[in-house]
């Protein structure tokens, strides 16, 4: 049973250098929201990877679709092409074994790289629509709730249980230091009011 829902973003592209630097910060910015922060570098690392190899190889056109999904405690980041050619991942590459040379190529280590950032990763072919290119991440687990603690609340009405509010600055207030007295003609002085008056 899926106790958590899944998220989904999915967003269609053409994969250009300038295109590539957008995604990485929409991606980014999704993680960021879903509270998958510890996730970005790797994630952002393995879809640039995955778009670089969509413009240099792709054929007949450089647009994709990168869809990123939560599904409970994993991350599935893809990109999906219009070129039916499943890419060729270098053995060397593939497994860290690189000499000097290959390590410093600029190229043919990308799905090197999504190996080493990814817990797993694949190739889906879609037939003469293209194919799909994904990894996965494990995601952290989400922090604890933060549970409010309860404050205790006076019960009685003693001294301190309530404000002493002749202290709140800016507010004057004037306490009698002795009680009121009425004057001395009140009580001799009932007070009447007229029947039609009330």
């Amino acid at each position: 049973m899926i106790s958590e829902p899944s998220r989904y973003y999915a967003v269609e592209l053409q994969a250009l250098p300038s295109r590539i630097g957008q995604v990485r910060r929409i991606i980014s910015a999704h993680l960021r929201h879903w509270q998958l922060d510890a996730l970005i570098d790797q994630a952002v690392l393995g879809v640039t990877e995955l778009l670089t190899n969509v413009h240099r190889h792709a054929q007949p056109d450089k647009d994709c679709t990168v869809e990123i999904e939560l599904l409970l405690d994993r991350l599935t980041v893809s990109v999906r092409d219009h070129d039916p050619r499943l890419p060729e991942v270098c053995p060397a590459a593939a497994f860290g074994l690189l000499d000097d040379a290959e390590a410093l190529a600029t190229s043919g280590r990308g799905l090197g790289i999504v190996r080493a950032v990814s817990e797993s990763w694949g190739i889906r072919p879609c037939g003469a629509d293209g194919k799909v290119v994904w990894f996965t991440l494990t995601a952290p687990a989400p922090p604890a709730p933060f549970e409010a603690q309860p404050q205790a609340v006076p019960l009685s009405l003693t001294e301190g249980a309530f404000p002493s509010y002749d202290r709140l600055p800016g507010v004057p207030i004037s306490v009698p230091k002795e009680p009121l007295s009425a004057p001395a003609h009140a009580a001799r002085t009932p007070v009447r009011t007229p029947v039609g008056a009330l």
